[in-house]
């Protein structure tokens, strides 16, 4: 993997390629996605790091006073070549990341595997493609959050101890010195919990983005920014001054207690001289804090490396909870970061970066971002440009592919019953069954030749019916024709399929509607259930057991180049299920089968599947064709936040809510074929949006292609 050093004896910068790190019992190892380069904090590091030993000597007088005391009492020579040891250990850059959990220690509970988390700390949050992180300097990162935002969590918690520190009440008025990155960010905090606020900084492009940002008033000069403080504050001072600018100077010191009220408190966040004049001190009785990092718990080991948490009750704002608040604040848009980035780069170009920014070229510098773009973020990309987006239109003439035993039992029939449709054509391989078919259900006319279907200009939507190994190719040269289709389940049988398809329909001009026939989240039991968890917070645990039956291994439907095999062809529909239960997709899946003779018992037709959801939900299904057929064949599960909810058989459903139980029940099986029909034609029309999108149907897709690896590998499979 890459990372980003430097040797802290020559101050060089390398970009390395070393090993992935170990996960360690308290830690846990994490796939960056972005990290933020501090510009002051790393460029000072990178300075002094570029200084000869006597330089450094200078700029740590604290570390040389260390060294004298330790040669003193265990000899010069060998205190020296210690030191030369420290010094020429490599330094990984960088304390502020976000990304992807790919493996957890054993005593890590908080976070799963998949899980999208922000990640802080010296040495742990580093650039780097992948860091060890213990679990006290990591949180979740809220859906609506990106991973560029997310990164920016050290100097948010930085800014926001900063503020604590001040200890502000309602109402009161700040001044800020020093708009640089850790400025901005105070700015918004500060405006977030309604303080006003008054900025200082001697760049007039800073000051105009505090302004943007919310910062009540902001200049460069010095005397005019006395006066606004006497103006905003009715001449009384400011509440609070928090200094977070960098400098060697003691001007800002003595600039924050001029401007202070009487009993007012200095925060400083940044780097300053602190030698204020006593007089002014002890005349104001003003109160000045240095602020440590980012919150109660930093540089502690016991915190940081053993995961041991201070109790909430004596501690409440740690870094771990102030890291939660400001994770908070940018998913609620209070926080906004992306005017704060001035410059994104990938992992290998970060050397000329940092160049420039020593040099001063470039800038000016705020928020740098590094990224380790990879095949996650180029599907989240795809997805971008794939939310359904249906051209509406006042006809619906359709096409019919495929008329089997089930097309005519169910679907058909459904569709015959929908006002306001034209049965345009319908198309079978045998033309007395078209004929028998199209004459009973009111279709004008009939054909089997499915292209007479595509190439008619008057049919707009197309519904697809065939044996599975033909819908990738009719759904490929459906989309090519710019129609709405309709296609049963499942979408294709093997992933090159499924990539051709969201190729095409990516490149669709005339906005077509795509939609795969999984029924049962247009069940009205499935609907009720969705009502419930609405509003959840948590993550939720669903068991679908279904006693699906035994079919003979020769079945056409076992077969991998005709039906897929059953896993493909059926339980993308409970995929489809628990997706649309928790409104989030699979992120990673593992399954076990029987081991049977593959002949009574087909071994892929009895698995047990576990798929963990990116929300933090986990769904099992429970796959069998072993059991009696008069026994019931599917049970829904739902378990969430002291709720329980079950289906049977989608005409019995159970809520067992605040200790009481409620029944819902139909008088026949509603398994949301007609339902969904009517949807697909409403939404050609109009009348409704999409209840399903594209991504819901490329996950629950590519789900169990990923279920029959994990079943090939005996492993976990990430999605």
């Amino acid at each position: 993997m890459k990372q980003l050093i430097q040797n802290y004896r020559t101050g060089e910068l390398e970009i390395a390629d070393v090993p992935v790190p170990n996960v360690s019992s308290n830690t846990v190892l994490v796939k960056n996605y972005a990290s933020l380069v501090s510009v002051g904090t790393e460029r000072s590091i990178i300075d002094l790091g570029k200084k000869s030993l006597l330089g450094k000597a200078k700029a740590r007088p604290d570390l040389v006073k260390r060294f004298l005391d330790k040669a003193k009492k265990e000899g010069f020579l060998k205190t020296f070549q210690e030191a030369l040891g420290r010094l020429d250990n490599p330094t990984p850059l960088g304390y502020s990341s976000a990304g992807v959990v790919i493996e957890t220690g054993r005593n890590v509970h908080k976070f799963s595997v998949g899980d999208r988390i922000a990640c802080i700390g010296a040495g742990y949050a580093s650039h780097a493609e992948y860091i060890t992180v213990p679990e006290n300097l990591c949180c979740k990162i809220p859906d609506n959050v990106s991973f560029e935002e997310a990164s920016f969590g050290m100097l948010g918690i930085i800014a926001m101890h900063g503020i604590r520190c001040a200890k502000l009440s309602f109402g009161e008025k700040v001044a800020v010195l020093g708009l640089g990155l850790l400025g901005l960010l105070t700015v918004q905090i500060l405006k977030a919990y309604g303080s006003t606020v008054i900025g200082f900084d001697i760049d007039t492009s800073k000051v105009d983005l505090a302004k943007k940002l919310g910062a009540d008033n902001a200049t460069t000069n010095v005397e005019e920014f006395k006066n606004l403080v006497e103006r905003y504050t009715s001449g009384y001072g400011a509440d609070a001054v928090i200094i977070t600018a960098a400098t060697k100077s003691d001007e800002l010191v003595h600039l924050a207690v001029e401007i202070s009220r009487y009993a007012g408190r200095i925060v400083v966040v940044g780097v300053a001289d602190i030698h204020p004049n006593r007089n002014e001190m002890w005349h104001k009785e003003v109160e000045i804090i240095v602020s440590k990092a980012a919150g109660p718990g930093s540089l502690d080991p016991i915190y940081e490396n053993k995961g041991i948490d201070y109790p909430i009750g004596f501690v409440r704002w740690t870094e771990n909870r102030n890291l939660e608040e400001f994770l908070r604040l940018l998913s609620e848009k209070r926080v906004l970061t992306e005017a704060l980035i001035t410059h994104r780069i990938p992992i290998n170009q970060a050397l000329q970066i940092y160049k420039d920014i020593l040099a001063d070229r470039g800038g000016p510098y705020i928020g740098v971002v590094i990224n380790y773009p990879d095949e996650r973020d180029i599907k989240a990309e795809k997805f971008k440009a794939l939310t359904q987006r249906v051209k509406a239109s006042d006809k619906v003439s359709i096409g019919v592919i495929g008329a089997g035993l089930f097309g005519k039992a169910l679907l058909i029939p459904a569709l015959a019953k929908i006002d306001g449709i034209k049965l345009h054509t319908l198309c079978t391989s045998s033309g007395a069954n078209v004929y028998h078919t199209a004459k009973k259900y009111g279709f004008e006319n009939c054909t089997t030749d499915y292209k007479t279907i595509l190439k008619n200009e008057e049919i707009n939507s197309v519904i697809i019916l065939t044996p599975h190994s033909l819908h990738a190719k009719m759904v490929i040269e459906a989309l090519q024709s710019g129609k709405n289709i309709f296609v049963e389940k499942p979408l294709c049988i093997n992933e090159e399929e499924l990539e051709n398809i969201t190729r095409v329909y990516k490149n669709s001009s005339n906005n077509p509607f795509l939609m795969v026939g999984y029924n049962r989240r247009f069940s009205p039991h499935g609907e009720k259930i969705f009502e419930y968890l609405s509003k959840r917070k948590d993550p939720i645990m669903l068991n679908y057991r279904v006693n699906a039956g035994y079919i003979p291994p020769e079945h056409w439907v076992h077969s991998e180049g005709e039906g897929g095999g059953r896993i493909i062809g059926e339980v993308c529909h409970f995929v489809d299920f628990m997706i649309y239960l928790t409104e989030s997709i699979p992120v990673q899946a593992y399954a076990e089968r029987v081991s049977g003779n593959n002949r009574t018992v087909v071994n892929n037709d009895n698995v047990s599947i576990v798929i963990k959801f990116k929300d933090g939900s986990i769904g099992n299904i429970f796959y069998s064709a072993l059991g009696d057929k008069a026994f019931s064949r599917e049970r829904v599960e739902v378990y969430c936040e002291g709720k329980t909810f079950v289906i049977e058989d989608f005409k019995n459903s159970y809520y067992w809510l605040g200790g009481k139980t409620k029944k819902f029940k139909t008088l026949n099986q509603e398994m949301g074929y007609k339902e969904e029909l009517k949807h697909f034609i409403d939404v050609i029309t109009g009348k409704d949006t999409p209840k399903i999108q594209y991504e819901e149907i490329y996950y629950s897709t590519l789900c169990v292609f990923k279920i029959n690896e994990s079943l090939s590998k005996g492993q976990v499979i990430k999605i």
